[in-house]
């Protein structure tokens, strides 16, 4: 990402299959500063707060979830690395065994001992259909886990699942608390207990998550004391509060962090993504699960003019859940902005201009509702941008704001605009989305796409680890999603973070679609140092 202004810009370019650019930017001269907290605190201020903080039905899948550890941990590179686990897994010559070896010496933050019981629980209790975990099809190749004395674990797959080892990033839970109440209703969805390097203090819904450093904490107690997560919707409210100086840190949309390029206190972080915003397509819509509606909406869209005039160039075009740079991407499905286009597939498929201009076919009006969460200045502008573009091919859409409340039940039959995308692996990126089992699972399949091609295309993809055949089945996937469109990809968007300069080691990886809670520069904030008074930013 290029620098703004006359501000320095720092990139790491990360190793691997996935790459990732992160700039930090400050103006020169910046010192360390601008928050009137103490050295050993800090508040950020998020989009959005989780739905439960037990690893069980979910909390920590990805890794950084503060409070809990997983067997492995990705660094700064997105490499894996061992976290609970001694080292990397033993993997068999079949790939169906993988077998961990735990760390010595840690402890619960309640101080009970951790052991392979409690990986065997947690593996267990999310794999059981009583279980609420909207996730468990993500674990679908294990066949069983099982405790070998307390310092092995060993899973069993039905077959090779190439990036099972990133799946075992997951945050473990204990036994000796979780397994005593309700799994989907207990008290250790909003009170845990982890091996992490922070301990939940306090959780006001709607309001802050509050954290202690543990320290008891196997890999060192961390020098940032106090770390609070201050849940702000509203992206003008977070930056106002930025500002003022009520916040250290912030998730910013580019217009608003662009507002800090003067801030000689402050330093603005760019995180390069898998985080997509996309249009659900409703199959129980009339108009929206029109196939020539969706083919034309996905070549009347102008996607370029979004990542230029929304984004402000932070971010790329989406054609699909897939990143254009990653090594995954399908070239040539790439959707160029045609308006002429999209207005020949309606007309050959029967929808034609009424007397408003708005198209008609059979008696139905080609017209139908988008819903974008309330305070979201990024989907606001998305939403309206889309209907702006569908409108000139003749295609009625409102934007409607609303809450997840308001929006979750009308998601059968109305279009939303929503978001995701998980780095590393394609399965990540496109099973929950795409696959039509799981059709009004929750936030699974929001569409409900229903694709045989592409059904049959992710479980090959996920059931072999052949190089060439899965990338071939994903190239599949969205081959056809260009040709069968259930959604609408926007763009790809990076994520923009403004933060006090007061701490050094910050950095960034490459993120999912998160908001913020796990992501962003305080990904590692257990690993920050507090800068000496007048310490200019190197």
């Amino acid at each position: 990402m290029t620098a703004r202004s006359s501000r320095r810009t720092t990139t790491a370019i990360l190793a691997g299959s996935v790459a990732l650019t992160a700039a930090a930017c400050t103006n020169p001269g910046s010192t360390a500063g601008g928050s009137t907290g103490p050295k050993d605190s800090a508040v950020v201020g998020i989009a959005y707060e989780p739905e439960t903080l037990s690893p069980l039905l979910g909390y920590g899948k990805d890794g950084n979830s503060k409070i809990f550890d997983g067997l492995l941990a990705f660094d700064a590179d997105m490499k894996l690395r061992p976290a609970l686990a001694v080292r990397l897994p033993e993997v068999s010559a079949d790939g169906l065994t993988y077998t961990y070896t735990l760390r010595d010496g840690v402890t619960f933050s309640d101080g009970a001992p951790f052991t392979a019981k409690d990986v065997v629980f947690t593996y267990r209790t999310i794999l059981d259909p009583k279980t609420n975990n909207a996730s468990r099809t993500e674990l679908d190749a294990v066949k069983k886990v099982e405790a070998v004395g307390d310092k092995t674990v060993v899973f069993t797959l039905k077959y090779p699942y190439a990036p099972f080892a990133e799946r075992t990033v997951h945050a473990i839970a204990p036994e000796h608390v979780a397994a005593k109440q309700d799994v989907n209703t207990g008290a250790f969805t909003t009170k845990p207990v982890g091996t992490g390097p922070y301990v939940l203090t306090g959780w006001s819904k709607g309001e802050k998550l509050s954290f202690t450093a543990n320290p008891t904490y196997w890999n060192g107690a961390p020098a940032v004391k106090k770390f609070t997560m201050a849940v702000v919707k509203d992206d003008d409210v977070r930056a106002t509060r930025l500002r003022a100086g009520d916040l250290d840190g912030a998730i910013l949309p580019p217009n608003l962090a662009a507002g800090f390029e003067d801030d000689a206190a402050k330093t603005t972080y760019a995180a390069k993504t898998y985080d997509y915003r996309t249009v659900t397509l409703p199959s129980h819509n009339a108009v929206a699960g029109d196939t020539a509606v969706r083919r034309a909406l996905d070549v009347a869209v102008d996607r370029q003019a979004m990542v230029d005039r929304i984004l402000e160039g932070a971010g790329k075009p989406a054609y699909g859940p897939v990143p254009t740079d990653s090594p995954w991407f399908a070239k040539g499905t790439e959707r160029r902005h045609d308006l002429a286009g999209a207005k020949k597939i309606l007309d050959e498929a029967g929808w034609k201009p009424g007397p408003d201009g708005v198209r008609v076919k059979n008696g139905v009006r080609a017209a139908f509702p988008l819903w974008y969460l309330s305070g979201d200045k990024l989907r606001q502008d998305h939403a309206l941008a889309y209907a702006s573009d569908a409108k000139k091919a003749g295609i009625a859409i409102t934007a409607q704001a609303g809450t997840w409340e308001v929006i979750e039940p009308r998601m059968k039959t109305d279009a939303v605009l929503a978001g995701g995308g998980s780095p590393g692996d394609p399965d990540f990126d496109q099973y929950l989305l795409l696959k039509s089992s799981l059709a009004g699972d929750g936030f699974n399949n929001m569409a409900r796409y229903d694709n045989k091609t592409v059904d049959k295309a992710l479980d090959e993809g996920r059931k072999t680890d052949v190089p060439a055949e899965r990338k071939a089945a994903y190239d599949t996937v969205q081959r056809e999603l260009a040709k069968d469109p259930g959604y609408t990809f926007l763009t790809h968007i990076d994520h923009l973070y403004v933060v006090n300069d007061r701490w050094d080691g910050l950095s960034t990886q490459v993120e999912p679609h998160d908001h913020g809670l796990a992501s962003g520069p305080w990904w590692n904030v257990e690993t920050w140092k507090p800068k000496s008074g007048g310490e200019a930013k190197k």
